[in-house]
């Protein structure tokens, strides 16, 4: 049975979906998967070792482009390659009119949220098969529940698995123990001062791990340079593309991270992380992990250096002491 997975962003979204395709290889071994995804999360689909052809869309860029010639070959060019690949079935694991669009160019029976289910009720009408699944569920449990009535098993909750393990690569000059900071993300509200990350990068130094930080925009390398001139033993990784800096993440001994996709990464690494949600509630679509924790600001409130640095404590004591 050939099945393409639709996931096609955010990246905490996608990596959100791995443990869903994990249960699927367990219990459907005769099941071979590919997926479609926006073209900048190729790479982390990519990280799955049960994950086939990876199909790319362009849909922000394609709306702002809908006149351009180009944006037409590539929709029919992706249409293609759906049909030439003849798939049994869709499961179409977001529930957006969006997703159901890409999704019906296969031309193969769709599975997914039925209309009290999906983030869009509308695109259930668009499906051949309908699954009830509870809204008030973590999206990680709502899309392995969604893969088990599709493909007809009861996964089991009792684990949790990505079958995700970090790319080869490291980077010249770091060595020893590190940690590394996740300061950017999309929103304002979710950013943690830059003082704080400043504080648990000095807090980390004196606990013998060395700070490591990125950017990817100008206001997050104004951060990560902030960072890196207060603890000048922080090692500031450049702009780099996705596989490198996930292949960094993936040697750390600790990540700290803001409510950005790189933390869910982190998270389903089996990394130690400890993610800071000022502004979102982490109970529905947080970081899951064995050893992932998150720390939530109430109302008026902060979450301090101190908080952050004892849970980093906490957790990586319950890793050294679980089996290799």
């Amino acid at each position: 049975m050939k099945v393409l997975i639709v996931k096609t962003s955010s990246m905490g979204d996608v990596i959100h979906t791995f443990p869903a395709v994990e249960d699927a290889r367990r219990n459907r071994p005769d099941v071979s998967f590919d997926w479609c995804v926006e073209e900048a999360f190729a790479g982390i689909v990519a990280l799955h070792p049960a994950i086939g052809e990876i199909h790319t869309v362009a849909i922000r860029r394609w709306r702002k482009q809908l006149l351009d010639g180009d944006t037409w070959r590539e929709a029919a060019g992706l249409r293609r390659a759906f049909r030439n690949c003849r798939y049994d079935l869709v499961i179409d694991a977001q529930g957006l009119l969006k997703s159901v669009l890409v999704a019906k160019q296969a031309a193969a029976p769709i599975a997914g949220f039925d209309g009290s289910s999906a983030r869009e009720p509308s695109a259930s009408l668009f499906y051949d098969r309908r699954y009830a699944v509870p809204r008030d569920l973590h999206a990680i449990e709502r899309t392995r529940r969604l893969f088990g009535l599709a493909l007809g098993y009861e996964p089991d909750f009792s684990t949790l698995e990505s079958g995700i393990v970090p790319p080869p690569g490291s980077m010249a000059g770091i060595s020893g123990k590190t940690a590394f900071l996740l300061h950017g993300t999309s929103r304002e509200d979710k950013k943690w001062p830059v003082g704080d990350w400043i504080e648990t990068a000095r807090l980390l130094m004196k606990r013998g791990i060395t700070p490591v930080t990125t950017w990817s925009n100008d206001r997050e390398k104004a951060v990560a340079e902030a960072i890196v001139q207060a603890v000048p033993q922080a090692v500031l990784v450049p702009k780099s593309p996705l596989a490198e800096i996930a292949a960094i993440i993936g040697r750390a001994v600790l990540v700290v991270g803001a409510d950005t996709g790189l933390t869910h990464l982190a998270s389903a690494f089996g990394l130690p992380t400890v993610a800071i949600f000022l502004a979102t509630e982490p109970g529905l679509t947080g970081p899951r992990g064995p050893f992932s924790s998150t720390l939530l600001a109430v109302p008026g409130g902060r979450v301090t250096p101190a908080e952050v640095m004892a849970e980093a404590e906490r957790l990586l004591a319950l890793k050294s002491q679980a089996p290799a």
